[in-house]
């Protein structure tokens, strides 16, 4: 198949998306190689208000699309020597190691709490084994919310981290607020705000001058819209405003980037820790990172929806076993889309997806701002999307796996 098929048959999967009475407002979309853009391109507006046209310079909130960026930060910590990924993560963040574990709520709604048996570590935290959840996605840490005996985590405080764990460090998989944490311990180490460490250590490395954790003006002017469904299915947009100066900057979901940006990014974990700009992470810690870290009775499990108007069930290829690496989900099996085993994937709240296909040499980027999280129609979209990436033949070199 010649590139012109494959845009073509990509245009068609984007503009697929953007139509329709349950359409996704708009998307921008990329595909890369280890060294350069094999395709990009935008469908529909940023905003249903206004309709402005998506650009391919239009910015998004990543949320949990910013986990991998926080990871790099973490790894590079361990490779100069200033973070042992298995000692307790107390010694570089006192405050992780005053919370318990939640054994349940008393007659009079209070949660009732034990001592954790062993101490959380860095690496706990890279692979979310730590004990924590998010309250979208679990029925406890909603109910502590609800009671106000925490905020939620999209409002920027170090309250929002000071939640109870759901079980001993160490027990098992639970997606959730520990990457959050140990954006903490990169700045603990480093004496640095999070955004400033990531912005001198992996930003301007590679060009990536649209990414931060507070949007520039200029940044704000090309902000997308987040969009929500109406009870009819129809998007319809909020009134959200990017955080001015979050006390947190939150290493799990916090950053805003476009996806040209993101790319940049993603050709790092495509090749051996180099791209564009420089060397960002050895080779060895490269080939480290990019395999499961979790044990044999370790395994990623599908994500219930606590809270249907922010997230629908999450599971990405139901009945194909996951595992987890640093910090991405891995799927240990080929993919219904054709992407290989082995390979490394995550997404973001507001429907925002990408992959590193390692073996083959690319990666994708699909992005939106759409709630809730798996939305039916956003996530069969990015799918078909990915599938024709695969059903062509891509000028791409392979030989990384």
């Amino acid at each position: 198949m010649t590139l012109s098929r494959l845009g073509d048959a990509l245009d068609a999967a984007l503009h697929d998306a953007v139509t329709g009475d349950d359409h996704v407002p708009g998307v921008v979309a990329m595909v890369t190689g280890r060294s350069q853009t094999i395709y990009s391109s935008t469908a529909g507006v940023r905003s249903l208000g206004d309709a402005q046209p998506m650009t391919e310079d239009t910015v998004f909130a990543l949320f949990s699309a910013t986990k991998p960026l926080t990871a790099t930060a973490v790894l590079q910590c361990v490779e100069e020597g200033l973070l042992d990924l298995d000692a307790p993560a107390r010694d570089y963040v006192p405050a992780i190691g005053e919370l318990q574990v939640l054994v349940g709520f008393d007659a009079a709604g209070q949660p009732v709490l034990r001592p954790p048996r062993r101490e959380i570590t860095a690496r706990m935290l890279m692979l979310h084994t730590a004990g924590f959840a998010y309250d979208i996605f679990s029925e406890p840490y909603n109910r502590l919310t609800e009671i106000g005996a925490k905020p939620p985590i999209g409002s920027g405080q170090m309250a929002a981290l000071l939640s109870p764990l759901l079980f001993d460090p160490g027990e098992r998989w639970q997606y959730g607020i520990s990457m959050d944490w140990a954006g903490l311990v990169v700045e603990a180490v480093r004496g640095q705000r999070l955004g400033d460490v990531l912005s001198e250590r992996v930003f301007a490395p590679l060009g990536m001058g649209d990414t931060a954790f507070t949007c520039s003006p200029s940044m704000r002017s090309r902000l997308a819209t987040m969009h929500a469904r109406s009870d009819d299915g129809t998007p319809t947009p909020l009134a959200i405003e990017p955080l001015a100066d979050p006390e947190v900057h939150m290493g799990g979901g916090g950053l805003y980037s476009t996806v040209g940006d993101f790319a940049r990014f993603l050709r790092v974990w495509l090749g051996d820790g180099d791209s564009d700009g420089g060397r960002l992470l050895r080779p060895a810690t490269m080939a480290f990172a990019v395999r499961n870290g979790l044990r044999p009775d370790q395994r990623v499990v599908g994500l219930p929806s606590v809270v249907p108007a922010v997230t629908r069930p999450a599971e990405f290829f139901p009945g194909l076993p996951k595992s987890w690496a640093y910090s991405f989900m891995v799927n240990d099996e080929e993919t219904p889309t054709g992407r290989p085993a082995g390979s490394l994937a995550w997404a973001g709240l507001a429907n925002v997806f990408f992959w590193i296909d390692r073996r083959t040499g690319i990666a994708g980027v699909w992005a939106a701002q759409l709630l809730p999280f798996c939305d039916e129609r956003a996530l069969g979209d990015y799918l078909r999307f990915e599938t024709a990436v695969y059903a062509h033949d891509l000028p791409t070199p392979r030989g990384l796996g």
